[in-house]
């Protein structure tokens, strides 16, 4: 990626989204105090639901690119789809998830709870995983791609895994 201008890289957009984040989360709590709380809190649900679309879609765009022939114009395309939602909607969005959910949990007061401690275990589990799907995409734009699409079918249940346990942590908290 030498030859990507630093404003288009993944690690400047993700800055970015943790200035503009933690910037607006402030502007809120400074303008409307205690009402920003549930402001806060619904855009973290938007994020999370944004993070997990990304995290549904891209194995699954592995999938079908895995069993695309290298350098065909359908695995130029897939480069370029991967390469969008990871960068433009899936990171930003995992940034966004992980700025508010923090500001969230200290607001909150649960830093004790015992549900939240293995929220955070999936969350962390969830942002590995979110790397090594990075990574993947990297290996496909540069034709290293060594994995069959059954490894990508199996990859793509593990989300969906991880959002019921997170799920069921934050609405039951069931210790």
């Amino acid at each position: 990626m030498a030859d990507t201008p630093v404003s288009k890289s993944p690690a400047f957009r993700a800055g970015a989204s943790l200035v503009i984040t933690a910037a607006a989360a402030a502007a809120l709590i400074f303008v409307m105090g205690d009402a920003a709380y549930l402001w806060i809190k619904a855009v973290h649900v938007i994020a999370v639901i944004a993070w997990m679309a990304g995290m549904l879609y891209l194995p699954r765009l592995f999938v079908y690119h895995a069993d695309t022939p290298v350098g065909s114009p359908q695995s130029e395309t897939f480069k370029i789809m991967e390469g969008r939602l990871l960068n433009y909607i899936t990171t930003p969005a995992m940034v966004v998830t992980w700025v508010l959910g923090l500001w969230l949990a200290w607001r909150s007061g649960f830093w004790t709870a015992p549900w939240l401690h293995a929220k955070f275990t999936l969350v962390l589990v969830l942002s590995g995983l979110h790397g090594y799907l990075s990574a993947a995409t990297r290996r496909f734009r540069e034709d290293r791609n060594t994995k069959p699409a059954r490894h990508w079918r199996i990859i793509n249940e593990v989300p969906t895994v991880l959002m019921i346990g997170i799920v069921i942590l934050v609405v039951v908290k069931p210790f």
